[in-house]
């Protein structure tokens, strides 16, 4: 027998319900389709998602159908997305008998489709008109879920807008999931055709991390605070903002999305670059409007300054690549240069934020799981005695996104700084504090508010989109701007191999990261795990490379810290010789590989004596010194305009006399090298900078030149196998009379030349690299790990 109480309380209940259901006839009935319900973001958040949303909406007037669609038969499907509604709770504050009866409404509203061919769109949505016209309902709106891989968009966005469209004053809201391409090119395919099908307001871009508790914090925040935030919240105030997530997870299990995307594909493209946003965009007047909120982030994107490959350093787990080979079945001498971490240094062309660095970082295999924005302002209190006053310490505000130490999403406001407005609803000061340092500081020393309830950001979301709040989604143009700003970085960077890192702790401070001007650099040297360690990875585990190579030194590095090593030799050499006789002669190859080593000299060394430095060509192409295929032209582009250094001091290989390119009777060689002997002390040069080719060929010395007859030359013409066929050369005679000689080589690429020249004997008819002997200077080999190691 059941008690009156409790058979009271359950009749109230089912009233209740009843009365709900009238109610929502009024508003219309609302069709929720997820395709792909079976699958792990489904099971993890969706359901639960469109559960809370049903809970929250239930009296809102609105009625209700779930249907979860899949490609499976419903005999396969029907018992997965049973098994995944068995696990749904209600939030705390629900009563454990309204929970009950919730879900149990909520079972009964669901059920599986087949979603595969147009006819089963079609047959869904005849289905719905049936239930709307037997139950009397008016049609509100559809919304599709899209829990699928991205390629499959296009094609299932053309069957709803064929066989499942409603009639056009019912609203249909499309949901998609990152990623949205893998660059600008792939990003602009996907939104034409996506366009084809659904209006840009049908569509709903997630990024989940928009729905963040913390990051949902921040333009309110920002709003009511601005009287206090808005004299200090810009370049004169604010010495840097760190927008950062760290994982301690590696990417096993995930190699075939991650090994395509990276680091900075998969979380900084997207959501730290929507983060950036909401701390630096203007705060629009209405701050309700979500065009006008998706408008100021537009012209925020505007005012980026443009990326280049020093804008970031990379990083890979050591482990990454035995991953890779062993769930995508690669061979075992294949590699991965995929990044596993990035920093990156992102700055902002506008008066507001001019020079202050945007600093945004992620990566797996890490020393904990967190997330965060740190705001750091300038200090310019000077405590001469007492440094732990209130006045000396950081100032700084903080957007705790989670995990951490902190357990708990937050916002936290130095308190030297200012005490904030409490946020309008849903949020409360912390007044009891843990024992927990953010930063180097206690809690105590902040002022701490955290949201009344946590919310998982997929319900947050959710929510949005039932309200069309699209502020808190991807808009195309929007989408489009971020990926134009990113691009040019990711194919800048395409081919550079990441530094190793061993992961966790290990790591220690490996990945530490500087900024030096508008470009970052790892603190500390890289390294090379050269052979696996028994029972697992250690920092020990990690040493330099160094050694001989063909008899002579050599240096190995990861590439950008070769060309490091490389700049800084130069430099102390040319110091040196400066000193000693008041004059340096640098002679430079053409070629890719001493771009970078150009760059580096001028961002790098400022006080490198150019003054006086004599600039010489070890070869020259037969062009016009104009011409992009100019060795000369390179040097000029990437060196000579960006340093100053006396006209007269600059040599180019006279190919051009007469207005005929090198015309042996022009005696274009000659002429050179008497220039050479009336400038150098004995044409000894005091650097000679050479790069070897794929086929073993240096300078403009290639297989079967003539040795013999440029034997008594130290400039030559000679004849090259690829365009143009023409060439002007330094000849061995003058190479070998150099008091310093250096080889830089580069890339993967150049692994089986490097491989062939270790085995060969001297041979410059085949291998006119191996013709490079020094009378009396020293010959050094720069080689990277890539062309070492393969």
């Amino acid at each position: 027998m059941i008690p009156w109480k409790a058979l009271s309380g359950l009749l109230l209940l089912v009233g209740s319900l009843q009365q709900q259901t009238w109610a929502m006839e009024s508003k219309g009935h609302v069709s929720v389709v997820i395709v792909g319900a079976t699958g792990d973001l489904a099971r993890k958040y969706l359901w639960q998602g469109f559960f809370q949303l049903y809970g929250e909406q239930v009296s809102s007037g609105h009625s209700f159908s779930f249907y979860g669609a899949a490609l499976s038969e419903p005999e396969k499907g029907n018992p997965a997305m049973s098994e995944i509604l068995k696990g749904l709770a209600c939030s705390a504050d629900v009563a454990p008998e309204r929970c009950a009866l919730l879900k149990d409404q909520f079972l009964k509203l669901s059920q599986y489709r087949q979603l595969q061919t147009a006819e089963h769109y079609a047959a869904l949505s005849a289905e719905i008109r049936e239930q709307l016209k037997q139950e009397g309902l008016v049609e509100a709106g559809r919304l599709f879920y899209l829990s699928v891989p991205p390629f499959s968009y296009a094609d299932i966005a053309e069957k709803i807008n064929s066989s499942c469209r409603p009639d056009p004053e019912v609203w249909l809201r499309v949901v998609l999931e990152k990623p949205f391409g893998h660059d600008y090119e792939s990003a602009l395919q996907l939104s034409k055709d996506l366009k084809k099908f659904l209006k840009e307001e049908e569509m709903y871009r997630i990024d989940h991390y928009l729905g963040k508790q913390a990051v949902t914090q921040i333009l309110p925040f920002r709003h009511e605070n601005r009287k206090l935030l808005d004299p200090i919240w810009n370049k004169h105030h604010i010495e840097r903002v760190e927008i950062v997530m760290k994982e301690t997870v590696d990417a096993k299990g995930r190699t075939h999305f991650y090994n395509q995307y990276g680091v900075i594909r998969d979380v900084i493209q997207n959501h730290l670059t929507e983060i950036l946003t909401h701390v630096a965009m203007e705060i629009p007047v209405n701050r309700s409007s979500s065009e006008e909120i998706l408008k100021s982030k537009l012209k925020l994107f505007g005012s980026l300054q443009r990326l280049a490959k020093g804008s970031a350093v990379i990083g890979q787990y050591q482990a990454y690549n035995s991953e890779v080979t062993e769930e995508l079945n690669k061979t075992a001498d294949y590699i991965s240069i995929t990044p596993t971490f990035a920093g990156v240094a992102v700055y902002i062309e506008n008066s507001q934020w001019d020079g202050i660095p945007f600093i945004l970082t992620s990566g797996k295999a890490l020393d904990e799981r967190v997330s965060y924005v740190r705001v750091l302002f300038r200090n310019q209190v000077f405590c001469t005695q007492n440094i732990v006053s209130v006045h000396c310490k950081p100032k700084q505000i903080i957007f705790h996104i989670g995990q951490g130490n902190l357990k708990y999403p937050a916002f936290l406001v130095s308190k030297n700084l200012f005490k904030p407005q409490l946020p309008l609803s849903g949020w409360k000061e912390v007044t009891e504090y843990t024992n927990v340092s953010l930063f180097g500081q206690p809690l105590s020393e902040y002022y701490v508010y955290t949201p009344v309830a946590q919310m998982d950001p997929y319900a947050v979301l959710i929510s949005h989109i039932f309200q069309a709040k699209r502020d808190s989604f991807v808009s195309a143009e929007n989408l489009l701007a971020s990926w134009n700003f990113w691009t040019p970085l990711l194919d800048g960077i395409s081919h550079e191999y990441p530094r190793a890192y061993p992961g966790g702790v290990d790591n220690a401070n490996l990945l530490d990261f500087e900024l030096q001007g508008n470009e970052v650099s790892f603190v500390h040297e890289a390294v090379v795990l050269l052979s696996p360690v028994q029972g697992g990875a250690s920092s020990e585990s990690f040493q330099i490379t160094q050694g001989k190579y063909r008899t002579n030194e050599m240096v190995t590095a990861w590439a950008e810290e070769l060309v490091s090593r490389l700049a800084s030799d130069l430099h102390m050499a040319a110091e040196e010789a400066v000193k000693r006789s008041g004059q340096f002669h640098l002679a430079l190859s053409g070629g890719s590989s001493p771009i970078a080593l150009f760059q580096r000299l001028v961002l790098h060394h400022y006080t490198f004596p150019w003054k006086g430095t004599h600039l010489w060509m070890v070869d020259e192409r037969c062009v016009s010194l104009t011409e992009r295929g100019s060795n000369f032209r390179n040097l000029h582009d990437n060196l000579l305009q960006h340093i100053k250094v006396p006209y007269f001091n600059i040599h180019p290989m006279p190919v051009l006399v007469n207005q005929r390119l090198c015309v042996e009777e022009d005696g274009g060689a000659e002429s050179y090298e008497k220039e050479m002997s009336r400038l150098i002390n004995g044409t000894s040069f005091d650097w000679v900078l050479l790069g070897v080719g794929d086929d073993g060929h240096t300078a403009s010395l290639f297989r079967g030149c003539k040795l013999d007859v440029l034997e008594n030359k130290l400039v030559a013409l000679t004849e090259s196998p690829f365009k143009p066929h023409q060439r002007m050369s330094l000849t061995f005679s003058a190479i070998n009379k150099a008091k310093n000689i250096r080889v830089l080589v580069l890339g993967k690429g150049k692994h089986e030349m490097i491989t062939q020249l270790s085995r060969v004997k001297d041979d410059p008819k085949k291998w006119p690299i191996t013709g490079v002997k020094p009378s009396n200077g020293k010959l050094v080999w720069y080689i990277d790990y890539e062309a070492l190691l393969g």
